[in-house]
């Protein structure tokens, strides 16, 4: 072998050990002072959860007992005093937790009231105890430096309660503690002996039974041992006693969900039916009312109900609408709202009157149509409206003619839409000037809408802190339902005057003639002139398709071919080969490419003023 005759070697590995040992050791004795206390704090410091780190102060934990003994008195409070000793050194804090809340059934919690806690050591001196609370736990930190251990007093009240065999006292005797305790003796006495009991230590989720459990050697009293604890270890205790033994009941709060937040309960029930009644009583006194009115408007709208017409000169019958209302405005008037279709009646009807002219020009392809607008001066006998002026002012721009492909755009017309939105507030206005309606409708639906989703919104945050701090949100939904009626019901608050509704009677005959058979009887040789003033009223009714056929028939019969290959209409013409058979297709799809125009424009105002914001 190789060492045989050659100790030398030996020797030299041996003195290269020793010196590196050596020098390791005189390297950790050389540590700072400081940084040596700091990683023997950090090495030996277990804690109870959500307490601060505590520390034994040796390099060897000490071995800690705790011996607690717990009475139960006839009312029900449970006092309990414990015995926490040292050997081998104490902590510098040493901390108990007690649990005051835990799960009782799907619904409740069970609550623990631990009061009057106090710590002395053992020769009876007080010592500056910590007690905080969190999330259900009260700690309770100790200053145990120097001492031999300390005493714990403190009263628990809630731990008994009724079972069917009589008496049930449940207390978690340990919640946690900041050290491992190598025994922990609980002792209960109360008025009369116990019949039964049980314990489960361990981790919390643990099934596992404590260490020991029995009555004592007379069976006076309930005794439990549970040996070796770490920080996060609890020791859960039963006792059941005869009837009368002491007195009391759990107490439980009910844990927060959806379904608890929203019980519904007699009174929830009772103030939600309530609300319910009263909403469904308000809307059928609104429905009653509103069927009176119409009761009462049936008798005038049948005295409307015929041809608005009158004789002029020469016997000549002219175009007389009921109460001189005009396209725009009757659509304004029916509904209560300034649709875009009043818009597109009220630009047929200012071309019918002479003061816009259309022109439908030569499709350059199978499916291009596109019309030429010329503003004209209009009739001297005839007075536009100011909605009307600025309807005109909106389309053309300014400009004498324009494409109706350029209406609207933004190269043509960069402000049409703020345009059109100033027609619309026009006529609102137009309807408070006849004294139709005593408040604009606009206004009255956006501050009834603005009310109803006050309450709504009101509605919801009053139904999150009932849902937050109290088992009644499910009445909070009621208030809710109240804001979104009234924002539902908002359209039907703007209200017609009394002359308002004598004029909607009177507008509600003439529709009703407009869209019945009797009305296309007018005399030979007037019917070109008084169908093309009905028609206006047509579009805004929806019925134009239907009376632009029986104008464009009643053109064929009294025009000459003359006129019909001319200007025949007047207000509308076509390309070289357009008929007067064409008429309905061309002014149908006339009315609906401007409609389109221009709820194209607003939406297109509407997205930018909510990208603006």
């Amino acid at each position: 072998m190789w060492w045989v005759g050659s100790w030398r070697p030996a020797v030299v590995v041996a003195t290269a050990v020793f010196v590196l040992s050596s020098l390791v050791t005189g390297a950790a004795v050389a540590w700072p002072e400081g940084e040596a206390r700091a990683a023997t704090v950090a090495a030996a410091a277990p804690t109870v959860p959500g307490s601060p780190t505590a520390a034994s102060g040796t390099r060897s934990d000490p071995v800690i007992t705790n011996d607690i003994r717990l009475e139960l008195d006839r009312s029900g409070t449970l006092r309990g005093e414990e015995t926490i000793s040292f050997s081998g050194g104490a902590p510098a804090v040493f901390t108990r937790a007690f649990t005051e809340t835990m799960l009782y059934d799907t619904d409740h919690d069970r609550e623990f009231e631990v009061v009057g806690v106090r710590a002395t050591d053992l020769d009876g001196d007080t010592l500056d105890a910590d007690v905080r609370e969190e999330d259900g736990v009260l700690f309770v930190d100790v200053p145990t430096a120097g001492t031999e251990g300390a005493v714990l007093t403190y009263r628990v009240i809630g731990t008994v309660s009724e079972v069917a065999q009589g008496v049930q006292m449940e207390w978690r005797a340990v919640g946690a503690y900041s050290h491992t305790v190598q025994s922990t003796d609980v002792t209960v006495t109360a008025p009369l002996p116990p019949e039964a009991l049980s314990c489960l230590a361990g981790e919390p989720r643990s099934a596992m039974y404590c260490t020991a459990s029995d009555m004592g050697t007379d069976a006076g009293v309930a005794h439990f041992l549970q040996a070796d604890m770490g920080p996060e270890d609890r020791l859960d205790i039963v006792v059941n006693y005869p009837s009368g033994t002491a007195e009391g009941e759990p107490i439980l709060t009910r844990r927060w969900s959806l379904a608890s937040a929203f019980a519904v309960t007699p009174a929830t029930a009772s103030v939600f039916g309530l609300l319910l009644v009263v909403l469904v009583g308000g809307l059928a006194v609104l429905i009653r009312v509103r069927g009176r009115d119409e009761r009462a408007l049936r008798k005038e709208a049948a005295a409307g109900e015929q041809a608005p017409v009158s004789e002029g000169e020469q016997g000549r019958l002219r175009f007389a609408p009921p109460d001189g209302v005009h396209a725009g405005q009757i659509g304004t008037l029916v509904n209560e709202t300034v649709d875009i279709t009043d818009l597109t009646g009220a630009v047929v009807d200012l071309a019918v009157r002479g003061y816009v002219r259309l022109e439908e020009l030569p499709h350059e392809n199978f499916t291009s149509v596109d019309w030429r607008l010329v503003r004209l001066d209009g009739p001297p006998d005839d007075t536009l409206l100011s909605y009307e002026w600025m309807l005109l002012d909106a389309v053309f721009g300014g400009r004498r003619t324009i494409r109706l492909s350029q209406v609207g755009s933004p190269r043509m017309s960069p402000d049409f839409p703020a345009r059109i939105d100033r027609v619309r507030e026009e006529l609102y206005r137009d309807m408070v000037r006849m004294k139709w309606f005593a408040r604009s409708p606009n206004q009255v639906r956006g501050r009834w809408s603005t009310i109803g989703m006050v309450v709504t919104a009101a509605g919801v945050v009053l139904t999150a802190a009932l849902a937050m701090f109290t088992g009644a949100a499910f009445t909070g939904l009621a208030v809710v339902i109240a804001g979104a009626a009234v924002t539902a019901g908002a359209q039907y608050m703007p209200a017609k005057t009394a002359l308002g509704s004598s004029v909607y009677a009177h507008t509600a005959g003439f529709r009703d003639y407009l869209l019945g058979p009797r009305s296309a009887s007018a005399p030979p040789g007037q019917r070109v002139e008084l169908y093309s003033r009905y028609l206006p009223y047509a579009v805004i009714f929806g019925d134009v398709d239907r009376w632009a056929n029986i104008l464009a028939s009643a053109a064929l019969t009294d025009l000459t071919p003359d006129e019909l290959t001319g200007d025949g209409l007047a207000w509308y013409t076509g390309p070289r080969e357009w008929r007067i058979e064409d008429f309905a297709d061309s002014i149908s799809t006339f009315a609906v490419t401007l409609t389109g125009i221009i709820t194209n424009a607003r939406r297109l105002r509407l997205l930018n003023q909510l990208q603006q914001r």
